[in-house]
Formats: C-alpha cells, structure tokens, sequence
C-alpha cells in the first residue's frame, strides 16, 4: 500500500503515535488510507450537509475494509459574493481547492481518494485535483436544493436575481421581493437549475468520475445517504482494481462530459472548468472542440434558466441515465470505463424513462438542433468566447456598444434604467487576470431581464456568466482586456455585431488606431493570493488556469 511509506517500519513509530492520537488503531494502520475530502462549510447551502454525507462515506470505507480519514477544503460561495468584491475570489478559489487536495493527499501518502463537492467550483476543483493525483477515486456530488413555492409555482435561486431588476422597474413591490427571498431556497443543496453546479455534475457523471445516478439524488433526499454509503464502499473496489483517473478520462470521456453540457443547455461555466481538468489530464482539449461537439449534439433536456425544470425534475424523469441514452441513441455517446468498472454504454443502457415525463424530450422532438453553447470569434475575440445558446432565440444581434470598466458600474446604470432596447453592454477589465479572478455578472443580466430587456438588450465581457443567465450574453472574451485584448478599445456607441451562425463576434472601428499609448491598468491587488493568481492565470481560452501542466490550447 502507498500509505505503508508513512505506517510501516521500526522508524515510523513517531508517526504511528501520532496517528493513534486522533484514534486509530493497529488495526485500523493495517488497511488501506482513504481520504475523504469535504467541502463542508456553514457559508452556503450548497455544502451545508455534507458533514452527513461524510459519515456515510466512511461507514461505507469501513464496511469495505478501508480506514477513512477526513479532511476539509474551502469554498467561496457563487451566490451569497454575486455582484461584489467577493465574487473574485470564486474561480481562484478552483486553483485553492485542487492545490490543497494534493497538497494533503501527498503529504500522507494517501491509498485512494473520495471527494465531496457542492458548490460551484467545488466540483471542478476536486476533479483537477484527482486528475492530478491520478489515484483511485472519485467524486460525489452532494447535490441539488429543492425548488421553493412562491405565488403556485417553482422558483430557484434565478428569480431571485432577475426579481431585482423586477422591483427596480415597479413590475413587483419590495414586499413580493422580500417574500420571495424567504421562498425561493427551502433548504440544503446547490441551486436547482442546470446551473453551473448541476451542470458539472451532469459532466462529471458523463465523464465516468462520479457513480452514475449518484449525482443526481437530491440534497436532502433519503436516498443521498445511501449513495454516499455505496460510494465509500466502491472506492475500495476502484482501489483494489487499481482503477485510475488516467485510465477514466480520455479524449473521449471529455467529449461526452462536452456533449452531457450542450444537450441539457449547460452553464458557460463548463467550457472554462472542462479545459482544466483536461489539461491535468494531460489530455488534448481545445476551445474549438466546444463548438464542434454542440453544434452535433441536439438541445433535448428542457431545465432553467432557460427551460421549465429543475434538476430534482430531471432525477424523476430518469436522470443523467437517461440523458446518456438519448445521447447513446442519436450516436453522440463514446463508450469507455467508468469509475463503478462498469462501460458508459452498460450504464445508458440501464436508464429507466418516467412514463409521460417531459423534461428529457425524444431525439424527434429536440428544443433545438443543435446544443446549448457555441464558440465565437472574431475582431473582438480573436481567441474566442462563449455564448449561450439555451433560453433565448436571437442568433444576431447589432447595437451601439455602452462600455463599462467594471460589473459595478454596469449594475448601477442598469439599475438607473440607462440601458435601452438594442444596445449592447460591455463590461470589461473583469478577465481572468484583469478582475482578477473573472467574476460572474448574474446581478446584471439578472436586472437586465427582470427589467424585460432579456430579448432586446446583448452583453459581452472578459468576465464570466452564472449558469443561471440566460439571453443573447457572450463571455470569456479572449484576449481580456487587461493583457491589451480588443475589448480593451471599444469605445461607447461603436457598432458590434453579434453573428452566431457565422460563429463571429465584431466591433465596426479600427481599433488598433486606438492602441497607441495604452497601459494595463496597475493591479488591483498588490499582495496575497489576489496578487499570486493574477501573475500565474492562463487566458479563459485556455481554462484560466495555474498549473504548468502542458498547455494543448497552443
């Protein structure tokens, strides 16, 4: 065994007293160290119930032979930091979590590895981390909040947002914004749409990282406990058959996790997070490769924030099985390992469809034909961005360009009702480098459809989207804007046009004429984990990241 380095032998008795001190035993020395990473955390209420699931993950090791041994990792929430300061630290917070992984991991010479995730970049963070480790694991999603129930309908996290711009306007009164505040989220779980959390999920099932089925158990449903029980029993098998990361995620494996995110009109979010973990995989993956998959992978699952459902909805209907066998069915589907040992096509093959459910619609009748995200280029994003597709369904857009510095400034004139039908906000200096940190923009797209401009109004920025946005919104726009990319030099009232037939995205000026004299702005942190990020980030075209693994964008 690999922990035996720090267990075994006449010179590793410190060690052993030491160990015993928390309460192991000599028997408990003399099986396989399993690592039980956990998000938990009282800040949000993506994580909040993990520490549950934690003890059944380690009711389920002991049972199979193993010695769990817990520990804690961070998490920012997306949510609660949206629209401040805070929400910076959000996607540094990926880079944290997967460093502190191996960090922990190889420091104890852990056997095997199972995650616990929950918020959004939780459960990216921890894949990049098991990529990187490439020892038996897996990860297991804590799961989906339920809807709240407000005026007869189901609301999530999005109303909430868009309900700002609502009150702002006078379409609903402070008194309908404080009671559906109080409704909108009832208790433990991640936010209930194929939002940014539920669509990693979704990937990472596809992927083969995570038990399929698992993921999809709502947070607080009785059955999250049991899968969280079989998961700690499974890792000894995936230990045992030694059954690696290395051996799960492949090229392939990707482009099922690209097609799991285009066919459930995913959040942006996963095009950044995807590059990752491939990258730690040491496995090619390009921004391209986004376009290509989606544009053969038809739009069938009807969830928020575009659609009807939620994803306890989907869960009824037949889950992420199901989606893999529509997938399977229409060809799009590669076959290859999974963590429970079993072939993905084993695993779409097994899937049970609710009778007369309507979230997962037949191959004959697709929401669109084609998936909910596409890649653009051009004199704007010379090396790409992303637009969702999902929601709405304007392919082309021009307006005059209204340009802000910041999502502050851009919120503020929103919530003065400065923006008018047609134009086209651009918020910029928000990349992955310039923010740093790329924060999300749902406090404005939110207000922006609350507002009634979601039809009328496009945006675009270096920063990125909620998963819960929907609208004709473009981001990771690449280069960003501190690094001298295009965006840098729009100027209010240039003409942009956005074309996604053409997979174009252009601004009518000669903007290198407007290059002259321009200096990035000086940092806004000069000090700490701010300060580090900024230095070391790759472009979002390439996942935003700050590992040296081989770079496969270049």
């Amino acid at each position: 065994m690999r922990s035996d380095a720090i267990k075994k032998g006449l010179s590793r008795a410190p060690a052993r007293a030491l160990l015993k001190a928390t309460g192991l035993t000599d028997a408990d020395l003399e099986r396989p160290f399993v690592a039980v990473i956990n998000t938990w955390a009282e800040v949000t209420p993506c994580n909040f119930h993990l520490r549950r699931l934690a003890e059944k993950v380690k009711e389920g090791i002991r049972a199979a032979g193993g010695t769990p041994i817990e520990f804690n990792t961070i998490v920012v929430s997306d949510g609660i930091s949206m629209g401040t300061e805070g929400m910076k630290a959000s996607l540094v917070s990926r880079e944290v979590i997967a460093d502190s992984i191996e960090l922990v991991v190889r420091g104890h010479c852990f056997d095997a590895v199972v995650a616990l995730s929950g918020c959004d970049k939780t459960i990216p963070g921890t894949v990049m981390a098991l990529a990187r480790l490439d020892l038996p694991s897996l990860m297991l999603y804590g799961g989906s909040i339920l809807p709240g129930q407000f005026q007869g309908r189901d609301v999530t996290i999005q109303d909430v947002f868009e309900a700002v711009g609502a009150c702002a306007t006078g379409r609903i009164t402070p008194k309908e914004l404080g009671e559906l505040e109080n409704k909108a989220c009832p208790g433990a779980g991640a936010c209930g749409g194929q939002f940014t959390a539920n669509t990693m999920s979704t990937a990472i099932s596809m992927l083969g990282m995570s038990p399929m089925g698992a993921n999809d158990i709502p947070a607080l449903d009785a059955r999250k406990d049991e899968a969280a029980f079989r998961c700690g029993q499974l890792v000894l098998d995936v230990l045992r058959n030694d059954l690696r990361p290395s051996r799960i995620i492949t090229r392939p494996a990707l482009e099922n996790a690209i097609a799991a995110v285009a066919t459930t009109g995913g959040s942006t979010n996963a095009v950044l997070h995807l590059l990752a973990i491939a990258q730690e995989a040491g496995v090619p993956l390009v921004l391209d490769d986004f376009d290509t998959v989606a544009s053969r992978t038809p739009l069938l699952v009807d969830l928020k924030p575009g659609g009807r459902f939620t994803a306890p909805d989907l869960d009824r209907a037949g889950g992420t099985r199901l989606v893999a066998k529509r997938l399977l069915d229409a060809g799009l589907l590669h076959d290859g390992l999974t963590v429970t040992g079993r072939a993905l096509f084993e695993e779409a093959r097994a899937a049970t469809e609710t009778p007369n459910q309507q979230v997962v619609r037949p191959l004959t009748n697709p929401l669109k034909p084609t998936g909910g995200l596409a890649i653009l280029r051009g004199s704007l994003a010379p090396e790409g961005c992303v637009v969702k597709l999902a929601g709405h369904e304007r392919m082309q857009h021009t307006g005059p360009a209204r340009v802000f510095d910041c999502e502050e400034a851009a919120f503020e004139a929103v919530q003065q009702r400065a923006i008018k039908p047609g134009d086209v906000v651009v918020i910029r200096y928000e990349g992955p480098k310039g923010g740093p940190g790329m924060r999300e923009m749902l406090a404005v797209t939110g207000a922006l459809v609350g507002q009634g401009l979601g039809d009328s109004v496009a945006l675009l920025t270096d920063g990125r989207f909620s998963g819960a946005t929907h609208g004709l919104m473009v981001a990771h726009v690449a280069p960003e804007a501190a690094t001298g990319g295009p965006i840098a030099f729009v100027r209010d009232g240039d003409s942009i046009t956005f074309d996604v037939a053409k997979r174009r995205l252009d601004v009518a000026a000669n903007l290198e004429e407007r290059r002259a004299g321009w200096q990035p702005p000086r940092p806004r942190y000069k000090s700490g984990v701010m300060a580090k990020y900024a230095q070391l980030v790759s472009s979002a075209s390439q996942g935003a990241v700050t590992s040296s693994a081989k770079n496969f964008s270049t």
